[in-house]
């Protein structure tokens, strides 16, 4: 993500309580390679995920995104899928800091969580918070991310911004 991306894209949305096994099923990690985990992302609660998810599309759930375990493997997913930021009402502080740490946004934003619906388009700036719904002409304010996790994310995810430090330092 580039600090001054804006993130545009369709609407799959999600409900309450949807947990890392929902993301990524247990029995594909057997590999952390991100095309497999990709292929079987949310495959039990978007069936037809595969076939019709564009670059850039959008997944808004409700309270609780990315209960369960901890694994990475479920970010990773959802990034590699093609989903270009997860908004929700809220999430499981491990899955908000596992996605952070590989570099894909995620905004609380519970106002928007209620009112989006499946197939809306909206246009999000996730430097400032602020997600229009392009189909009602509707702003929302998500909250916007501390000035280091916005370094984080935009250097990539963790591992880069770690190496540009060292860099930077070295």
């Amino acid at each position: 993500m580039q600090k001054n991306t804006r993130l545009k894209g369709k609407v799959w949305k999600a409900g309450n309580d949807i947990d890392t096994d929902l993301i990524i099923a247990a029995r594909y990690l057997n590999t952390s390679d991100p095309k497999h985990l990709a292929e079987h992302c949310l495959e039990d609660v978007f069936p037809t995920l595969q076939e019709e998810i564009q670059a850039g599309d959008i997944l808004v759930a409700g309270k609780n995104f990315g209960c369960g375990s901890s694994r990475e493997h479920a970010p990773i997913a959802i990034k590699h899928a093609g989903f270009s930021c997860v908004i929700a009402e809220s999430f499981a502080r491990i899955f908000y800091r596992n996605a952070i740490n590989i570099g894909l946004p995620i905004i609380v934003a519970p106002q928007l969580a209620k009112a989006v619906k499946p197939g809306w388009e909206l246009e999000v700036d996730p430097v400032s918070g602020l997600i229009c719904d392009l189909i009602n002409a509707k702003e929302y304010q998500g909250e916007p991310f501390p000035p280091f996790i916005l370094e984080i994310l935009t250097s990539g995810g963790l591992v880069p911004y770690v190496k540009k430090k060292v860099k930077q330092h070295g």
